[in-house]
């Protein structure tokens, strides 16, 4: 099954109050193992950063406006996405911006029903913990000591190591079930049976007269034997 893992970085939080999305990274998985390929771009937003913003992730205006407009990577992202599943840390934020982009240059959204918000499968699986991305690498043991700013595809590859352990990790010879964090185990009984082996009579193993003269010559040499003292 193949599946992206993305993050994107923006100029807030809000779409709506004319808010852009301004990077985008994606990993693919393969039955929830990376392949390697990945997609990551940065876009020109046609406006200002906030600096509470640019303190998350450290994107400028004076860097971003020299990158492309969305509409002009939006075939080659597009096509990476495919029709697979999006994974995403709090997905509802990422799939807003995304289908807000979308909707400017008057494309078709994203259809919701392919997202998979891995903020409600930690919820359900570690209820009343905390479920930042930060906090699952800790509780998981993913290093995540290069991540000094938010990076949209630096994101992706932590959250696709998150989103493995979310679903119960790699259990060598175990299937992921389809429910977070339960497991289904096929067990096949071989029908080969095991032949009865033909009892053996216990072999004599007593040390003979000339090997009891032997030992007794052996220990009359050790000088101060240690079970004399």
């Amino acid at each position: 099954m193949r599946e992206i893992v993305f993050d994107t970085e923006t100029t807030g939080l809000d779409p709506a109050s004319g808010d852009r999305m301004v990077e985008i990274g994606c990993v693919e998985m393969v039955n929830r193992v990376p392949t390697g390929e990945t997609y990551h771009a940065y876009f020109n937003p046609e406006r200002d950063m906030p600096a509470a913003a640019e303190a998350v992730h450290g994107l400028s205006i004076s860097f971003l406006e020299t990158k492309p407009l969305f509409a002009e990577q939006v075939d080659a992202l597009m096509d990476f996405l495919g029709d697979a599943p999006l994974v995403a840390h709090n997905a509802g934020f990422d799939f807003g911006f995304l289908n807000n982009e979308l909707a400017l240059i008057g494309r078709e959204p994203v259809d919701r029903e392919r997202m998979v918000d891995t903020v409600a499968i930690a919820r359900k699986r570690h209820p009343g913990a905390k479920v930042s991305l930060d906090a699952l690498c800790t509780r998981y043991g993913i290093d995540r000591s290069h991540r000094v700013k938010h990076g949209a595809l630096l994101d992706a590859e932590l959250l696709a190591q998150v989103y493995v352990e979310l679903l119960g990790g790699r259990q060598i010879g175990l299937e992921l079930a389809a429910e977070a964090g339960s497991v289904e185990v096929s067990i096949t009984r071989s029908e080969t049976q095991v032949p009865a082996r033909e009892r053996r009579e216990p072999r004599p193993h007593a040390a003979s007269a000339e090997e009891l003269a032997r030992h007794k010559a052996f220990l009359e040499r050790i000088e101060k034997p240690l079970w004399l003292n």
